[in-house]
């Protein structure tokens, strides 16, 4: 290992709560534990409540086996980022490994293409937040929440990434709890008066647009595995855990995992107990968003409903929270590679605060807005998921590189270091292609002004060097 990280300008590891070397200042802190907590907080044990009877309609019932699908499709790109962060144990994630693996302009456009979701994807969960509060006290506007979100979070991540990992840890033990009592109540439901569909339609299909179409559930995975966005987050503070690299390795699986397991069974009984079928969704798209809420509404009452509102209110606000130090730490690694202004690398007591501070202003403005708008969710959500799949994209790529190409006597299998990345990179191209016009557009226009600020930069260097 001494050997491939001297190779890539990879840090060595300290031990304990040393601070990792190179000037820097990033403290070690983080456990196995705070870092599945910052892993599942960004995910969202409860993500699928919004996009359930999108994805129910789109399958044709089969919503649980969409997240099985769906899971496994995510494995490949969890085990590529485990491949990576074991030979560069560096702060910035894929960023650091593209660079490693294939190179440091493919690593300034990993991490320029990453910057759109982990800088968006935040706003986009802090308008959540304020959207639903604004629903329980109407009399406050949806951008005040939204802004207060902002600002509550953004102190506890310039407080410290441990600080900010015991609350999360808080937070999504409420979270976890009102999982468990709505899995408790909808079990009491389905023994006292039975389910709504078929047993195994949520695996097989409720039957009500036809037979089983594996086109539709493929055509509902693409949308699925953008609930999974987050989990690579972990790696981002490959420089702030204790014990080692191969502790972050397992808590990107182990993470994948448990979200996988906590996505199916609430998919699954849900769709026991939604009172439409997928075709009825299917022909009223406005009763899909709110599906899920209707479905525990009619078989348990409104007290549910409203606990799994202000559940997920707060849990929005607290994904944010993870999402915004992984884009603080994102920014302070590009910064210190000099590829972001140098103002961003700088630390204090162990905490990249002028990078929190930056992510924070634009996560701010982008919430904001949109939070002022009808249609403010739409464009932020048309935007966010393009960049971590193109991302994700170089990330298997990386593996090949860095493994098939460079370093073939640090390890190297075929199966792990170049089957694997293939079909990882080939289901992420797939789901790209079936994302919509507009988000490509916007993927294609930032990935224009990556290679444009890319160039001007080799020039600059080439100036400076001569």
């Amino acid at each position: 290992m001494s050997g491939q990280s001297a190779s890539t300008g990879a840090h060595a590891e300290p031990a304990g709560g040393a601070a990792s070397p190179g000037g820097d200042g990033l403290r070690r802190s983080l456990g196995f534990r705070d870092l599945v907590v910052y892993g599942l907080l960004f995910i969202a044990p409860m993500a699928p409540v919004g996009v359930f009877g999108t994805l129910d309609a789109k399958s044709h019932g089969a919503v649980a086996l969409v997240y099985l699908i769906a899971t496994v499709a995510m494995a490949f790109t969890a085990f590529s980022y485990a491949q990576m962060v074991r030979v560069v144990p560096q702060a910035g994630s894929v960023f650091a490994y593209a660079r490693a693996g294939l190179g440091k302009g493919p690593g300034f456009i990993a991490g320029w293409m990453a910057m759109l979701d982990y800088l968006l994807i935040p706003a986009v969960a802090y308008l959540f937040s304020g959207i639903a509060m604004n629903s329980l006290v109407p009399s406050v506007p949806r951008w005040v929440w939204t802004a207060l979100a902002v600002l509550i979070t953004t102190a506890l991540n310039l407080w410290g990434v441990r600080t900010a990992a015991r609350v999360g840890f808080a937070v999504l033990a409420m979270e976890v709890v009102v999982l468990l009592v709505f899995v408790v109540a909808a079990v009491v439901v389905l023994v006292r008066d039975g389910a709504t569909r078929d047993w195994l339609s949520p695996l097989a299909g409720d039957g009500s647009q036809g037979a089983f179409a594996l086109s539709a559930v493929v055509g509902a995975v693409s949308i699925a595995v953008l609930s999974y966005l987050g989990f690579d987050a972990i790696a981002s503070f490959a420089e702030e855990v204790t014990g080692g690299s191969a502790k972050v390795a397992r808590a990107v699986l182990v993470c994948l995992a448990l979200a996988g397991f906590l996505f199916i069974l609430q998919t699954y009984l849900v769709a026991l107990l939604e009172p439409l079928s997928s075709a009825e969704l299917a022909s009223d798209p406005g009763k899909q968003g709110t599906a899920f809420y209707d479905s525990v509404d009619s078989a348990a009452g409104s007290w549910l409903h409203d606990l799994v509102a202000v559940s997920k209110a707060i849990g929005a606000a607290f994904a944010a929270l993870a999402g915004q130090a992984a884009a603080g730490r994102l920014l302070f690694a590009m910064a210190r590679d000099r590829r972001l202004p140098k103002a961003l690398s700088k630390t204090d007591s162990g905490t990249p605060r002028v990078a929190l501070l930056c992510a924070a202003v634009i996560t701010l403005v982008a919430a904001v807005w949109a939070a002022r708008r009808d249609d403010g969710m739409d464009h932020l959500v048309s935007v966010v998921d393009i960049g971590a799949l193109t991302a994700f994209l170089l990330l298997h790529a990386s593996v090949v590189g860095w493994f098939a190409l460079r370093h073939r006597d640090a390890g190297f299998s075929w199966w792990r270091h170049v089957l694997i990345p293939v079909l990882g990179a080939a289901i992420v191209i797939a789901v790209i292609w079936e994302a919509s016009g507009s988000a490509q557009v916007v993927g294609a226009v930032w990935l224009g002004a990556g290679l444009v600020v890319l160039l001007a930069q080799g020039r600059g260097r080439e100036r400076v060097g001569a």
